[in-house]
């Protein structure tokens, strides 16, 4: 069957690529097919101009000036467009946080001895974060440390407190910053319930109000409940080292069983890859004729087990669909964040079995088998059992992986660095300072069908390096540039002179893999270290961030985090707020003389890429580097 689509413009992965037309041969509906069929867009929801809170309305502002310029409230076009982003900061802040409580209230069943799948992994973070909190760690048992820290933090949630814990570690200017403007984060769910409080028809009405709470909103998941779930992570699972592993639908084995996770939270897959390396269910493997057992990742769930265990990594978001388009894999297991409910469809074109496993993540066409900390082994076991036994119902005649893995290297936690450099981070402000690095950026954020898959992360990480400014990434970024062959050492032949002499005196690559979407903190924990060792504000460094492809409430609240704590950021797609001049001055050049930096909108990589090599050199200039 020859396609009459033109797939070269939908990705640049050749494994995307390839799917797609098997997609298209099976008669598989993907999420470009989708996307396609609700094109073209809403205007007024595109520009943020379409309000549904209270059913008065639903209202819309005309932006042309001739129809409504008031909701029937009373709301002008301002106000609205600054609730549906304060709204959607909140959800996005909501999600990652929920993520972290998750997260504590297994540490809290460990300490209990309730949770028999899981163990203090590093009790050296455990021990440092519990000095955070002020908790005795000094000739105490882990388990006791443990169980006070999982108390010190679920009070960060409700706190009565003025200020959350981990805004200690901001250096002193930004968190005096943020006190001077009303905006220190204070309980992580006391922000989100005030945002939705806020934007409930007929209270706060100040756009500018508005959008200073929805910084402080996403304060809160930056310095809080994203910064909690990735040091609980690194106490239960260990603390990432790096290690070598690999990318693209490549890594699913044709004579194997293929088990794919999917979602953002390790708890459910930490256990999953427990189960896969039983004796007894790997004999049963190749009882049932396969060669072993192989667990792959998709999205941030895959990078957990990636950064921590080299889990080889089947995609990122919108190869979800394709991976099980293979005909290889037998189940899927997920839990929650990013999950397309319609994935199940096309599992039911196949043998796959899905599986659902949280009490907040229900999906259509999929078996709900809910995991908790006591249950979690048994039934990791089951699972992967299951799996296996669906091995005989594979038709091997629908098999199709059309390409060989990429060889990939991740792993690089703040942790992993400074050991790297020798113990502290002054080996890199030298580097800096020389101009070997002139600048670091985060690549962050997620596959949109509106965009080129990975175009605009791996065109941006280019450009960057060969101006020898360092990439770190995480999420569906990360995943990308996996998959373009920038995270091996060899690709620093890709990068400057100066940025290819450090990677190749380190054995690193120019591009770093920092890990899943919430650990998007790693990248504040970083900064905050080089500020606070040169003695200035985080927004004084010559740094910035980039969301070239996103398209989740998630990436909102990050990129708030992001500006509010002082890096420069530009957004591939432009947000829903064109609907507003003012908000779009205030947030792309207003909050420079706020908190110090600003948003861009950018879609061309190209161009993202001289905008911020352009803001490192302002930044260097002003440090008194070289330019």
């Amino acid at each position: 069957m020859n396609s009459l689509r033109n797939y070269d413009s939908y990705s640049i992965a050749q494994d995307t690529r390839l799917m797609l037309k098997r997609a298209e041969q099976e008669s598989v509906e993907t999420v470009w097919d989708r996307h396609e069929r609700q094109s073209p867009h809403c205007g007024f929801c595109e520009m943020g101009l379409s309000c549904r809170i209270c059913v008065m309305g639903p209202c819309r502002i005309d932006p042309f000036g001739e129809g409504p310029q008031q909701g029937v409230c009373g709301a002008d076009a301002d106000i609205i467009v600054a609730r549906n982003l304060g709204r959607m900061i909140a959800a996005g802040a909501a999600a990652h946080s929920d993520h972290g409580r998750d997260l504590v209230e297994v540490l809290e069943k460990v300490a209990e001895g309730k949770a028999p799948g899981y163990s203090i992994q590093d009790a050296n973070k455990l021990r440092l974060v519990a000095a955070e909190y002020g908790i005795e760690a000094l000739e105490r048992e882990p388990l006791a440390i443990a169980k006070d820290l999982a108390f010190a933090m679920q009070e960060d949630y409700g706190t009565r407190k003025k200020c959350l814990q981990l805004v200690d570690r901001a250096p002193s200017q930004r968190r005096a910053l943020w006190e001077n403007l009303g905006i220190t984060p204070r309980g992580i769910d006391r922000e989100t319930s005030e945002m939705m409080h806020r934007t409930h028809m007929g209270v706060d009405n100040d756009w500018v109000s508005l959008l200073l709470h929805g910084l402080r909103n996403a304060l809160s998941d930056g310095w809080g409940g994203s910064m909690i779930a990735t040091d609980v992570s690194d106490i239960l699972y260990g603390t990432p080292m790096p290690a070598f592993s690999q990318v693209n639908m490549g890594v699913l084995k044709e004579d194997m069983v293929n088990i794919l996770v999917h979602g953002h939270n390790p708890v459910v897959s930490e256990t999953i890859l427990q189960a896969c390396a039983s004796p007894e269910l790997i004999a049963l493997a190749k009882e049932k004729g396969a060669a072993g057992i192989n667990l792959a990742g998709l999205c941030c769930t895959g990078n957990e087990l990636l950064m921590r265990h080299g889990v080889p990594m089947a995609g990122n978001h919108l190869c979800t669909e394709l991976a099980l388009t293979t005909g290889a894999v037998e189940m899927m297991i997920v839990d929650y964040q990013c999950i397309m409910p319609a994935i199940s469809k096309v599992a039911a074109c196949f043998h796959t079995k899905m599986i659902s496993t949280s009490d907040k993540a229900k999906f259509p066409g999929m078996v709900h088998r809910e995991f908790h900390p006591e249950n979690a082994l048994e039934l990791a076991h089951g699972l992967v059992r299951e799996a296996v036994e669906n091995f005989a119902r594979r038709i091997p005649e629908r098999v199709y992986i059309p390409v060989e893995p990429i060889p990939m290297m991740a792993g690089f936690s703040i942790e992993a660095i400074v050991k790297a450099l020798g113990g502290s981070v002054t080996p890199l402000i030298d580097a800096i300072k020389s101009g070997a690095i002139r600048g670091a950026v985060g690549i962050v954020g997620c596959n949109n069908p509106k965009i080129k898959q990975d175009h605009g992360h791996v065109t941006l990480a280019k450009r960057l390096i060969e101006n020898d400014i360092l990439v770190v990434d995480t999420g569906c970024a990360a995943v990308a540039s996996a998959k373009a062959g920038l995270k091996v050492p060899e690709a620093a032949v890709m990068a400057g002179a100066g940025l290819r002499s450090v990677c190749q005196s380190l054995g690193i690559p120019p591009v770093l893999h920092f890990g899943s979407c919430v650990d998007n903190v790693r990248i504040l924990n970083l900064a905050a270290a080089l500020a606070n060792t040169l003695g200035v504000d985080i927004s004084d460094l010559p740094i910035a961030g980039a969301a070239p492809e996103w398209y989740s409430e998630k990436a909102v609240s990050i990129g708030a985090y992001f500006v509010a704590s002082g890096v420069f950021t530009v957004l591939g797609p432009m947000p829903p707020i064109t609907g507003s001049l003012n908000v779009v001055k205030l947030l792309t050049e207003g909050l420079n003389g706020v908190v110090g930096a600003a948003f861009a909108v950018e879609p061309d990589p190209e161009k993202a890429a001289i905008l911020i090599k352009e803001h490192i050199d302002a930044k260097r200039k002003a440090l008194g580097l070289g330019v």
